[in-house]
């Protein structure tokens, strides 16, 4: 079981061990204890979500306002994703940057997404099926979203795969508007925030 930094601060792959044998496969998917260990307190699961998605379908770039956000574990129980988390927070030195990890049934990884950053997900086969452990429970006055083919974001999709997006994540402002509108958090209040659950 090991967890590595993504470039985007805030944000981890978790590579679990896999025990294989005449039976099947068997792994710890998840440990409270461990993540702790590396993202500073122990995240309290609120609300679990399962997302089916036909290949190319595109989610996000979702977030929610800061505090109290809503960090995400998300895990493939079937098919394969490539999962994206993007850096909104003004002020952070990576801000508008991201980063990607690729969530399948094979290495069955996981990714950690703290509170305050964006996150889109792009399913890579028919009927992939992903899991979400979320920190809070859904509030639609406090969801955002940033269109997921922002040019300036530029997320990078596979070669020939055209991205399927709902009409609000179609319609959702770019990284640039979203700031504009004051929508974004900042990195100040992030980190603020992550100290005061630290102290929990």
């Amino acid at each position: 079981m090991t967890f590595r930094q993504l470039s985007v601060e805030g944000a981890w792959v978790y590579e679990p061990r896999q025990f294989h044998d005449d039976r099947g496969v068997f792994l710890e998917s998840f440990r409270n204890d461990r993540l702790a260990e590396v993202i500073g307190h122990e995240m309290r699961i609120l609300q679990t979500n399962v997302s089916v998605s036909s290949r190319g379908t595109v989610r996000g770039i979702h977030f929610a306002d800061v505090p109290p956000s809503q960090a995400k574990y998300v895990t493939a129980l079937s098919g394969s994703f490539i999962d994206f988390v993007v850096d909104i927070r003004v002020g952070s030195p990576t801000f508008g940057q991201w980063d990607s990890v690729l969530l399948d049934t094979k290495d069955r990884r996981a990714i950690y997404i703290g509170e305050g950053l964006g996150h889109a997900l792009c399913a890579l086969e028919d009927s992939s099926t992903v899991m979400y452990l979320c920190s809070a429970t859904y509030a639609p006055d406090r969801e955002h979203g940033i269109t997921p083919i922002d040019p300036d974001v530029a997320l990078q999709f596979p070669q020939g795969l055209e991205p399927l997006l709902s009409a609000k994540d179609a319609a959702a402002p770019t990284l640039a508007e979203a700031r504009e509108r004051g929508l974004l958090p900042s990195y100040e209040d992030c980190r603020h925030y992550y100290a005061e659950l630290a102290q929990r």
